[in-house]
């Protein structure tokens, strides 16, 4: 009996993947929710803002910083608190390795569906188990799905979070090779952007997410040739980091 990820993958591969890559571009239900409740699209400046979320995880996320550390590359990691608190030497070794870690909750759920008092406790506990395994506090959040809501943003203001989204992905949740990833970050790899990439495949519709690791190398010789620089986003953004 299939399980419920197997199940959407089996009707998702029923959608050709040109297509579906066009409905995730589309998406206005996205749009809509990202203009009730603004955030942080693209930053100031000719740097690129690299970001991965979903880990920290032990089959994902230490290729991505080998990766990350060949290519001369900082990056920003949206991690959950659920993750933080199983794998804390991770987070711990995200920071050692000169990399930012920012909040995508605590757990991996619709954030856009809880009530103020929900989303303050979802947002505490993540910024709590990050500042327990790190010592330090979290600037950025991003929610899951990039599912913002207008209480969302008003708990990020009394938390002290900014709420950041995206520019550019490489849609990795697909299970595709590094070429593809790497081709569909370099559509919209321009000055200012904010790229979305996943260093986890626990909610993926992959099996693995190694071919994320394999997309860092060509995506950042895209950008060299672009003459940009790939950093975290408080560094794009000016605020250090």
């Amino acid at each position: 009996m299939p399980d419920a990820r197997q199940l959407r993958r089996a009707v998702r591969g029923l959608i050709p993947q040109p297509l579906r890559q066009r409905l995730y571009d589309w998406s206005p239900s996205r749009r809509r929710r990202w203009r009730r409740a603004p955030g942080l699209e693209a930053v100031p400046g000719e740097a690129v803002a690299v970001t991965f979320d979903d880990g920290p995880d032990p089959e994902g996320t230490p290729p991505v910083l080998e990766a990350l550390a060949a290519s001369g590359a900082v990056a920003t990691f949206f991690v959950l608190g659920r993750h933080v608190r199983e794998r804390p030497e991770l987070a711990r070794r995200i920071e050692a390795e000169g990399h930012e870690i920012a909040l995508h909750g605590m757990e991996h759920r619709r954030h856009d569906t809880l009530s103020a008092a929900e989303a303050e406790r979802e947002l505490t506990s993540g910024v709590e188990a990050i500042e327990a395994a790190t010592g330090r506090r979290p600037a950025w959040y991003r929610p899951p799905f990039g599912a913002s809501s207008p209480t969302l943003a008003a708990v990020c203001g009394q938390l002290g979070l900014r709420l950041a989204y995206w520019s550019a992905w490489g849609q990795d949740w697909e299970e595709s090779p590094p070429q593809r990833i790497a081709a569909l970050v370099e559509r919209d790899l321009a000055p200012g952007a904010i790229v979305l990439l996943h260093d986890s495949a626990r909610y993926a519709q992959r099996e693995r997410a190694t071919a994320t690791a394999g997309a860092i190398a060509p995506i950042a010789a895209a950008a060299r040739a672009r003459g940009l620089d790939l950093v975290s986003l408080s560094a794009a953004a000016g605020d250090g980091g």
